[in-house]
């Protein structure tokens, strides 16, 4: 049976450590000035900016070697409180983050943080070997409609080079996940702006 084709981005999951994802994060700032829309999932990366407050500014990461990221999208977060896709219809709320609109957003930081992602399987699908190498990420067009992210695992960037931007862990065991085309992987950010010692 064909693994489904459902790209969402990169998906916390767990933390380093095994423990399960308890929907933490931090808030950051999307100004008005940023023209990309931000779904959930997308990778973001920190500016250096900051709102009148100190909020850390972010915006839509690059795909590709040496470009760090700061964390994935989780969430808008309004005067109210935090708006996670699920309930986003609920409060009468946008799912992701709009195109020239300010917003805050919810961002997992992590740098421990395990995400599930699904690989593109461009030029291939990735061998049960992948395990322990990098790989970029591939932007994807989000869906309007759920607010998921479209970006994927690049399965065509595997290597052990230093400055990809992902570290492929493990494969996801699920009965709908076999390896082959549209695999899904667990990964960790191997290129974390908060880890880097070199500030913004």
């Amino acid at each position: 049976m064909a693994n489904p084709n459902v790209a969402r981005g990169l998906i916390p999951v767990r933390g380093a450590y095994g423990n399960y994802f308890n929907g933490m994060g931090n808030i950051y700032y999307v100004p008005a000035t940023d023209a990309n829309n931000i779904f959930v999932g997308d990778p973001v990366i920190v500016t250096g900016g900051a709102d009148a407050n100190g909020i850390p500014v972010v915006t839509l990461a690059t795909a590709g070697a040496s470009n760090y990221i700061t964390g994935a999208m989780m969430g808008i977060v309004p005067a109210g409180g935090p708006i996670l896709p699920e309930l986003a219809v609920l409060r009468d709320q946008p799912v992701y983050r709009p195109a020239s609109v300010g917003a805050y957003i919810l961002v997992s930081d992590d740098p421990g943080q395990l995400y599930e992602i699904q690989e593109d399987s461009v030029g291939g699908a990735l061998a049960a070997t992948a395990v322990s190498g990098n790989a970029n990420l591939v932007a994807g067009a989000g869906n309007t409609i759920n607010g998921y992210s479209g970006w994927q695992l690049q399965s065509s960037s595997l290597a052990n080079t230093a400055t990809l931007q992902l570290r492929i862990l493990r494969g996801v065991q699920r009965v709908d996940n076999i390896i082959g085309v549209n695999f899904k992987w667990y990964v960790k950010l191997n290129l974390s702006s908060i880890a880097n010692p070199t500030g913004v």
